[in-house]
């Protein structure tokens, strides 16, 4: 999962903050924007549209032809009691109203993604594994966790709900599937090796092919423009007590997220390497459409898990631009394919609560 739970919870506090390595100019404040939408120093934004009002609303991916987006939401008056898939038309927004629901209503859902013929997407679910929502643990010994639900698979459903294939059906998690912008690969996160991974498949799900093999959670991956990188974050435990901590709460379908970084590689797993090295939580990387840059979401500046905000940075690690100045949450950046507009969830302009809501802003370079 990528993941909705970080901020439904309001404040994190993490481990420890690393040194920072790279750095990035701010300003000394941040000014208050006049309609809570769009802050002065937010020059990547041109103009800014709220599309939802209430729950938890995260993961907005566009059709191949950027008319409709598909996203997940837990809002209890759209009656659920946890994420579902939801479909809008590019300009819709939903204060009074309800978009259409594309996912059974059964289990919890993560990560859909369109195809590329614009009528089915593909998403995880544990609706085989049980008809209810699963637990929600957010907490282990004191500390934050995200479950890893061994009930998860990716399945492909036509927009209105039904479902037309499942992908896979191997033990364990299978989720976090995203297309390639090319049309023709899928990447997911599985832990059919033991471990949380990347694999890359066909469409239809034919030729699996791990990309991923160094200990910790790899996952939130996505293709470049162009097909032939994947940008990902990733946890790295290292040291013996760090070894054992992760491999325990995997063994119970858990994973800490407070210490993530992003890698890069070739789609077929080659030439991998770290891209950032920037301490506390680094993640939900998507790339620039020029292919040259990696928009994330990052808490690095943040001296108590929070806040956290969207920065860009160029593919060999340098160039750190901050994006966005808010001081609750930014994440889940998402260019459309036409490279014009940006969708990404956002704590602001939800009245000092917990909601935590769907923006599309212009994006100018």
């Amino acid at each position: 999962m990528k993941h909705i739970l970080l901020f439904s919870l309001g404040v994190i506090l993490f481990s420890c903050k690393q040194e920072n390595k790279q750095e990035t100019s701010k300003p000394e404040s941040v000014t208050a924007s006049k309609d809570g939408l769009i802050y002065p120093e937010e020059t990547h934004f041109k103009s800014i549209q709220q599309v939802t009002f209430g729950g938890d609303n995260a993961e907005a991916y566009w059709s191949f032809d950027d008319k409709q987006l598909v996203f997940q939401s837990n809002f209890k008056d759209w009656g659920v009691g946890c994420d579902q898939m939801f479909l809008m038309n590019v300009g819709e927004s939903f204060r009074e109203s309800k978009p259409p629901m594309i996912s059974t209503g059964m289990g919890r859902t993560t990560c859909a993604y369109f195809l590329p013929d614009n009528k089915s997407f593909v998403y995880g679910s544990t609706h085989a594994g049980d008809k209810f929502c699963p637990p929600v643990p957010l907490r282990k010994n004191g500390n934050y966790v995200w479950p890893v639900y061994d009930t998860f698979d990716i399945y492909v459903s036509d927009l209105e709900g039904n479902i037309t294939g499942q992908l896979t059906d191997q033990p364990g998690y299978d989720a976090e599937a995203t297309v390639s912008p090319q049309g023709d690969k899928i990447v997911f996160t599985s832990t059919r090796s033991g471990d949380l991974e990347l694999y890359t498949m066909n469409i239809d799900g034919s030729d699996v092919q791990q990309i991923t093999d160094e200990l910790g959670y790899d996952g939130g991956a996505f293709f470049s423009p162009d097909g032939t990188k994947l940008i990902f974050r990733a946890s790295r435990p290292k040291t013996e007590a760090a070894i054992k901590k992760y491999k325990d709460l995997l063994a119970e379908g858990l994973v800490e997220p407070t210490e993530m970084e992003l890698f890069i590689c070739n789609a077929d797993g080659s030439d991998l390497r770290q891209l950032t090295r920037l301490g506390n939580a680094n993640w939900s990387p998507f790339f620039h459409p020029s292919g040259e840059k990696i928009l994330f979401s990052s808490n690095f500046e943040a001296e108590r898990g929070f806040p956290f905000n969207l920065y860009m940075i160029d593919l060999d690690g340098k160039n750190l631009e901050r994006i966005t100045h808010g001081e609750t949450f930014d994440a889940f950046p998402v260019f459309s394919n036409d490279g014009k507009k940006l969708a990404f969830s956002s704590n602001r302009n939800n009245g000092g609560g917990r909601d935590t809501n769907l923006f599309i802003a212009e994006w100018v370079d």
